[in-house]
């Protein structure tokens, strides 16, 4: 068995993996940096939307939506805001793909994880369907 942690060495620890990505469709690299708890909980809240009282997976665009989250410059200030998300899908699947993989791998998520979210909301056209009216 290991040593056992006190608070201090687990605050103070730089435990944010960085990693470097060619994505030779962009024409370089990126740094790639695993987000902070804090950070994934507000990146899983972001998939999810309300709909009336409800809440409902919404995880079009997640992948770009991550990378989004992820990208620094070289002062490790974030390349991209959470709007940018949108115009970051429209690019080369393949690419955002690569710096997605990356991205989930070094903040501990798999796509299981995002299945797993989604899979507590169940279908969310079939609740709405039968219980509201159309609208207007």
């Amino acid at each position: 068995m290991g040593t056992f942690l006190t608070r201090d060495p687990i605050l103070g620890a730089e435990d944010l993996g960085t990693e470097i990505v060619d994505v030779a469709e962009w024409g370089g690299s990126v740094t790639v940096r695993g987000m902070t708890g804090k950070e994934r909980d507000a990146f899983e809240a972001s998939i999810l939307e309300r709909r009336g009282k409800r809440m409902v997976p919404n995880t079009a665009n997640v992948r770009a939506k991550l990378v989004a989250r992820c990208c620094l410059d070289e002062n490790g200030t974030r390349l991209f805001t959470d709007a940018d998300a949108e115009a970051l899908g429209a690019k080369s699947g393949a690419a955002i793909d690569r710096v997605y993989e990356v991205a989930a791998r070094l903040s501990g998520m798999t796509d299981e994880d995002i299945d797993e979210l989604v899979e507590g909301f169940g279908d969310p056209t079939s609740a709405d369907s039968s219980s509201s009216s159309p609208r207007s």
